[in-house]
């Protein structure tokens, strides 16, 4: 059986989830705009007996690729202090954002800046890289880009997300999608299950309920399937619609 879960507010993730009737949750251990470390959980314990896995989302603003030295270096610290905050908590993984390199950069840059970064960590809990559609610069802008940083990278045990909203937004073929990046990977480790507010190729971030957005429900549900692998939605709204797009998962993976 497939898990299906939602990103949740952190203050108490496993009420959430029950509220919900998700399968796992994912969460921020710290504010995402902010470079300060994670503070230790007064519920640790019970996230790490919890019947259902836990994700990790790293802070927003971590950018290994970055050029700028006052971004990347930052960035490489919450990452380890997010994996150590993770750890206490039995995480399943932490989710990251590829991130980018400058506007005259190739992106082979920056994954030789992910190498360093993961070298410089201490990986405790699963590091699980997501694509991103925002910006030509983006190390994994398309899902093709996940070959090249795995002749990087692989052999550090990371893992694979794919946000379908990201994709959509960045013109992918959705029909060979999941067989591309397995292919170049060998792994889906999670899968962010997002319609998109934009339409295909528009390059913007946005994520929509499912079904309500642009991404047609018959090519989002055969992705969910082709993929195989936990999904979490990070959907607008709060428990009540996030229910509902969990609902509309189960139905056509049924």
């Amino acid at each position: 059986m497939i898990r299906i879960g939602a990103h949740v507010p952190s203050e108490a993730p496993l009420r959430e989830a029950v509220a919900r009737g998700a399968d796992l949750v994912q969460m921020f251990l710290s504010n995402p705009q902010s470079w300060k470390a994670p503070l230790p959980r007064a519920d640790a314990a019970a996230l790490r007996d919890a019947p259902m896995p836990v994700y990790v989302h790293a802070p927003y603003l971590v950018n290994v690729g970055s050029p700028n030295n006052r971004i990347r270096i930052p960035s490489r610290k919450i990452l380890a202090d997010t994996l150590a905050a993770a750890a206490a908590i039995g995480a399943a993984g932490v989710i990251v954002h590829g991130g980018h390199v400058g506007d005259d950069e190739d992106r082979a840059v920056g994954r030789e800046r992910w190498r360093k970064a993961l070298e410089s960590v201490e990986l405790v809990v699963p590091v699980l890289l997501e694509n991103t559609a925002g910006g030509g610069n983006a190390i994994l802008h398309e899902c093709d880009s996940y070959g090249p940083l795995w002749e990087e990278i692989g052999s550090f045990g990371v893992g694979v997300v794919i946000d379908t909203c990201h994709a959509w937004a960045s013109g992918e073929d959705m029909s060979t999608l999941i067989d591309r990046v397995r292919a170049a990977t060998g792994r889906i480790d999670l899968v962010h299950g997002n319609d998109s507010r934009d339409p295909h190729g528009s390059n913007r971030d946005r994520h929509a309920n499912l079904g309500e957005g642009e991404i047609p429900g018959e090519v989002l549900a055969a992705v969910l399937r082709q993929a195989g692998a936990p999904i979490v939605v990070e959907t607008p709204g709060e428990a009540v619609e996030h229910a509902a797009d969990i609902a509309w998962v189960r139905e056509r993976l049924a």
